[in-house]
């Protein structure tokens, strides 16, 4: 069981792997996804009537988590996080600081680092390398991003039918897009350093 549980992460396979250079390497990484992220956020349009935009940020969020790991992967999804806590323009829109975590959006933000280091723990037992359990992954690291943000949004809201209106139903089938693209790119690309490798 030990050997199931030991897979690398794909950013694990580059670079260094000890010492000082390790630890450039990790910070250059969650440097590089926080970018990432915050582009991912900005890449955004509302639906009429709906009060949380569609972003890139869930197809980001999952990707690094599965492609650093679990620790990694949940360090540079805090790391954006804290940024836009101190006011940094790293989300969707203009607003940022500790009031955008009260909007709608909160139990979203929530869920991005549950969903990181689910995708994480997905690739360090190997379903990173498969595109029919990195789906599954995928669909797991949804369902952590919408639970909580549901929970929270459904304050904001007259009904259950309204937060689903708001948060769920108009997402359902570009997440779906998202995710069967998140699915299929970290095993091929597990395939092209295997042939790399070979």
């Amino acid at each position: 069981m030990a050997t199931t549980m030991n897979k690398p992460a794909l950013a694990e396979i580059f670079g260094p792997t000890e010492g000082s250079a390790l630890r450039i390497k990790q910070a250059a990484l969650v440097a590089l996804g926080i970018a990432a992220l915050a582009l991912c956020a900005k890449v955004q349009f509302f639906l009429p009537g709906n009060p949380v935009p569609v972003t890139l940020t869930t197809f980001g969020v999952l990707t690094i988590g599965a492609a650093y790991g679990a620790r990694l992967g949940l360090v540079t999804v805090l790391g954006y996080l804290a940024l836009g806590a101190m006011g940094a323009s790293v989300f969707a829109g203009e607003e940022a600081g500790l009031t955008y975590f009260m909007g709608g959006t909160g139990g979203y933000l929530l869920g991005y680092a549950l969903a990181a280091a689910a995708l994480g723990h997905a690739a360090r037992i190997g379903w990173d390398r498969n595109v029919a359990l990195m789906a599954l992954a995928m669909l797991i690291g949804n369902a952590l991003i919408y639970v909580p943000g549901l929970l929270w949004l459904n304050g904001f809201a007259e009904s259950w039918s309204q937060t689903l209106a708001w948060g769920l139903t108009p997402f359902l089938v570009g997440d779906a897009l998202k995710l069967a693209l998140a699915a299929l790119i970290l095993p091929m690309v597990w395939k092209l350093v295997g042939k790399a490798r070979g």
